[in-house]
């Protein structure tokens, strides 16, 4: 993780609070109650306020930034902290779990005192003690710290003040390792608790008296609907399975379709092909793409259905112009009979619009890069290219009405 260094504090009144919480505090009373130099701490302080140290890097176990001094080149500092290990990891996070409050406090930026407590209880200290930061520093001066040090200390505690994550960081955990394991552990104590609290019968049935009646009690009522699709819990991660993020993906898709189907008795979404189905993940979730950028994500199901990125992207806009009819438009020129089809043209013209020319079920301005194409549903799609004639991107809603339709996207 890397954060980008502070501006010099503003104005010439008085020195700015370092730091603000409580755990920023013992952060710095870590360094400095082990500093045999009083003056180095506050040099430091004074570095830091005017904005001598650059951007700040933190990884497990070390936080490491330039920090500018009296020569030209900033100098190389460090501050290393030890890791916690897998073990002290586990009593944390459990002492974590056991308390609702103390994950809540962390999704808020907080570190309360008695998540802390309740740490140093199972033997798992978060916050440095004196003497446990390591500091270092390329510069000619001896000290520990040195000035250089000292800023970075002060800096980080800053960073500390409003994301407690950072600390857990130093300790050896991301935040989303960290949230993910809450969240399994969560889960699993609620079902503890539940099986716990459900009476098991303790009378002993002998099997050939249970299967001896061939009658059996009616099903019971189906469970109501659910109002809205919701997300499932956090998927675990196995060498070698799936994405759970594509698991994810998938399972809030499934979902939704299984509760419209629900409501209305009918799937919304259902589709002749496995092109199709991947057409409409994509344009019922319009965060994966934009026009001509694509996520990590929309590139997959572009590479698992055998096409590009840039294919599917624009099979997605003319599924957004009309479902799966826009997408037969899109790939299947034909040739419409006579009627609504041979009147566009008159229509056009009576609404001044350039004379187009026709090819198969198209009609194209020949002086721009504008086109509209007629679907079997009746309607008008309207399209354009910015990049030549034979690069046509869906644009805009169909109409039935093919003034409508240009009126409306391309000449509106």
């Amino acid at each position: 993780m890397t954060r980008p260094g502070r501006p010099a504090a503003p104005g010439t009144g008085g020195p700015e609070e370092f730091p603000r919480s409580w755990w920023g505090h013992a952060w710095v009373r870590a360094l400095e109650e082990n500093a045999p130099d009083p003056a180095r701490l506050s040099r430091g302080r004074g570095y830091a306020r005017r904005g001598f140290v650059d951007a700040i890097t933190v990884t497990p176990g070390r936080v490491a930034a330039a920090v500018h001094g009296t020569r030209p080149r900033p100098y190389r500092t460090a501050l290393r902290l030890q890791v916690l290990t897998d073990a002290e990891w586990n009593d944390f996070l459990d002492a974590v779990a056991a308390e609702p409050a103390h994950i809540a406090a962390l999704l808020d930026k907080d570190m309360p005192r008695a998540l802390v407590a309740a740490a140093d209880r199972a033997g798992v200290h978060l916050l440095p003690g004196p003497g446990d930061m390591d500091p270092s520093c390329s510069c000619p001066d001896g000290g520990r710290p040195c000035k250089h040090a000292a800023a970075l200390c002060y800096e980080t505690a800053r960073l500390l003040d409003t994301d407690p994550f950072v600390l857990l960081l130093l300790r050896g955990r991301e935040e989303s390792e960290l949230l993910d394991d809450l969240t399994r552990r969560n889960a699993a104590r609620a079902a503890r608790e539940k099986a716990a609290a459900t009476p098991v019968a303790t009378a002993a049935v002998v099997a050939r008296v249970a299967l001896s009646g061939r009658a059996r009690p009616p099903l019971p009522a189906p469970l109501a609907a659910p109002t809205a699709a919701a997300y499932p819990p956090a998927f675990p991660e196995p060498a070698g399975a799936p994405s759970a993020e594509a698991l994810e993906f998938l399972a809030v898709d499934a979902a939704a379709r299984a509760q419209a189907y629900l409501a209305d008795g009918a799937d919304p979404f259902a589709v002749r092909s496995a092109w199709q189905d991947a057409v409409r993940l994509a344009a019922t979730h319009p965060h994966l793409s934009g026009r001509r950028s694509f996520s990590a994500r929309f590139a997959q199901l572009a590479a698992s259905s055998g096409r590009t990125a840039q294919e599917l992207s624009r099979a997605v806009a003319a599924w957004r112009q009309g479902g799966a009819e826009g997408l037969a438009v899109l790939d299947v020129p034909w040739d419409p009979p006579a009627g609504d089809f041979d009147r566009a043209r008159s229509a056009l013209a009576a609404a001044d619009f350039p004379r187009m020319t026709i090819r198969h079920n198209r009609l194209t301005d020949p002086r721009g890069f504008v086109q509209l194409r007629y679907g079997r549903d009746g309607r008008w799609y309207p399209y354009r290219s910015d990049r030549g004639r034979e690069d046509w991107w869906p644009e805009g809603p169909a109409d039935e009405d093919p003034v409508g339709a240009l009126t409306g996207s391309l000449y509106g």
